[in-house]
């Protein structure tokens, strides 16, 4: 085989493999079903929730299925979207707005998903379901009080 046929034959696997839907993590679906949280899966196999916030708000949420891995922890991400910017970037001030609240947050910290601001909180992949409802909780609240401070408005 020649370089150019393995680098054909790698990409298309890479292709077919992208174009497969993941496949949710069944056991986050029985700890959402245990804490009667309403979800769907999302075509990346993540378990999508949308919670009342209060005050005729509500809050978007990510479970992730897949598990992140450093040497032997197992970590599973609850994310959650508080402000979309109109380029990839965030402005300066939202950046440095961020920051600051990162640093106050006891649960979890922001970061940019292209130009959207996502609040993820990082837990042990096996964690039991009040753990998991804690940080949906946590979730929930910094990007809903985020959301509402940069915007005024009600998106996610």
């Amino acid at each position: 085989m020649t370089k150019k046929t393995v680098l054909a034959a790698l990409a298309a696997c890479l292709i077919s493999a992208t174009a497969v839907a993941a496949t949710p993590d069944r056991a986050v679906g029985r700890l959402l079903d245990s804490l009667d949280f309403p979800y769907e899966v999302d075509e990346d196999g993540d378990y999508k929730m949308v919670f009342d916030a209060g005050d005729d708000r509500t809050q978007l949420v990510f479970v992730r299925s897949s598990v992140e891995k450093f040497g032997s922890h197992h970590v599973r991400e609850i994310w959650s979207p508080a402000y979309r910017s109109a380029t990839s970037s965030l402005p300066v001030g939202v950046a440095n707005r961020l920051l600051e609240d990162s640093n106050d947050a006891k649960l979890g910290g922001w970061v940019r998903q292209q130009g959207t601001a996502m609040f993820v909180v990082k837990i042990d992949a096996d964690a039991p379901a009040t753990a998991l409802g804690e940080a949906i909780e946590a979730a929930i609240r910094s990007a809903d009080a985020m959301e509402e401070e940069l915007t005024g408005r009600d998106e996610f």
